[in-house]
């Protein structure tokens, strides 16, 4: 898969998943623009993986939930690279809570960086998109379509990520602009360290998948990757789920 000459925004791509995307991309020749909100720090050590790559990199500070943070997102996307090949949503936030002890606050955080994110972000990105073929892809979860332990308000707003990408799907195709979603399993990063069953559910998918083993950010990336690729052009509104296969089981611990 050749992406050279292609540029890649990797929303909340400093970290975990984004990052094993965003490195991924840059391995197959693209261009990267690392979106992040907290840490510059990781944010810069991933750059400087993605340097040694031989291409470019550029990081840019925003809260995806925000319109105005957006905004001037792809408009300094535009300034330094005058164009959009591929846009990973990966940037994703949430409250770890049983839903019966969740507020508007806590609903409006969570389905404003998850869901308005992308459908904003999506928005900005077809305009640079314009006139070339486009790649937009989202990341959502299992917790979309199953209910897991403290997972309600992230579950929902990744349904709405999963609802959004059908839609953009049958907009966008005519313009030449493809949108999916991969939905993976359970993936050790920190972002489990949020919830307060990380131990349990680390340990279910080590016990249950039927492949032998957890997904990892490369099995992630290399979809995201494969997605991007012309041999993934008649792939439209698709949700990947990348699991080993433990969704398809029926178990209770």
């Amino acid at each position: 898969m050749d992406l050279k000459g292609k540029v890649a925004l990797v929303t909340g791509g400093s970290r975990g998943i984004g990052r094993a995307i965003a490195l991924k991309l840059a391995s197959q020749g693209a261009d990267i623009v690392i979106n992040f909100l907290r840490k510059k720090s990781a944010a810069e050590a991933t750059a400087q993986e993605i340097q040694h790559l031989g291409v470019q990199t550029h990081l840019v500070k925003a809260n995806v939930g925000e319109e105005e943070d957006i905004k001037r997102l792809f408009q300094e996307i535009k300034e330094v690279f005058e164009h959009l090949d591929i846009f990973v949503s990966n940037a994703a936030s949430g409250v770890a809570k049983p839903i019966t002890e969740l507020g508007a606050r806590e609903w409006e955080w969570t389905l404003g960086i998850n869901a308005r994110g992308f459908f904003l972000g999506a928005k900005e990105a077809a305009k640079l998109m314009e006139g070339r073929p486009g790649r937009i892809i989202a990341l959502t979860s299992l917790g979309s379509q199953r209910v897991l332990p403290e997972y309600s308000m992230v579950g929902v707003s990744k349904a709405a990520v999963e609802a959004l990408t059908r839609y953009l799907a049958v907009e966008l195709a005519p313009q030449g602009i493809l949108v999916n979603a991969v939905s993976p399993g359970v993936v050790d990063t920190d972002a489990l360290n949020f919830f307060p069953s990380k131990d349990s559910l680390i340990s279910l998918s080590k016990k249950y998948t039927p492949t032998g083993r957890m997904v990892t950010p490369e099995d992630v990336a290399n979809v995201v990757a494969f997605l991007c690729s012309e041999e993934a052009s008649m792939i439209c509104g698709q949700v990947i789920v990348i699991d080993g296969g433990i969704s398809l089981l029926f178990f209770k611990e």
